[in-house]
């Protein structure tokens, strides 16, 4: 077996859109984007969960987008970087896990008054959170698969 070093652990440039955990980046890009942009067209009524929800968007879609232009600049090959990166993507797991939980509790609440008193508009408002719920979960799934594989090729750096 061929010894590795610290810099070949990290991809550079193109290599990052064929190695196994940084593939995900387009696919979190995608989704994160997909629900920013559905909670952010819907009316709020819970202020509180659907500000977390909007934050946790917003921030995993902006540190995406850099952790993405970093590896692709090639300013990753820094020892502490396969660290940095199983840091953010396991951050990135919890805070999007606990906004899925919080989007679903919202949801199921407007489900209620969908329910109770149903029209067009609370009906409209209510499939398009179904939607971010569903797309918030497989965010969720994208950045857990991500923090697996960095793991990963973490413990073989």
């Amino acid at each position: 077996m061929a010894s590795t070093t610290s810099g070949d652990v990290m991809p550079t440039g193109g290599r990052i859109f064929t190695t196994i955990p940084d593939v995900f980046f387009i696919p979190e890009f995608v989704f994160g984007g997909l629900v920013w942009i559905l909670v952010a067209s819907t009316r709020v009524f819970m202020d509180n969960p659907l500000g977390w929800v909007m934050f946790v968007s917003v921030f995993c879609f902006v540190l995406t987008t850099l952790w993405f232009f970093i590896f692709l600049c090639g300013a990753n090959q820094s020892s502490v970087w396969p660290t940095l990166d199983v840091a953010y993507h396991f951050v990135a797991v919890v805070f999007y896990l606990s906004a899925s939980v919080d989007l679903a509790y919202v949801t199921i609440a407007i489900g209620a008054t969908v329910n109770a008193l149903p029209s067009n508009e609370m009906l409209k408002i209510y499939r398009l959170d179904i939607a971010a719920v569903v797309m918030s979960y497989v965010a969720t799934l994208l950045y857990f698969i991500h923090a697996i594989f960095s793991a990963i090729r973490w413990k073989g750096s």
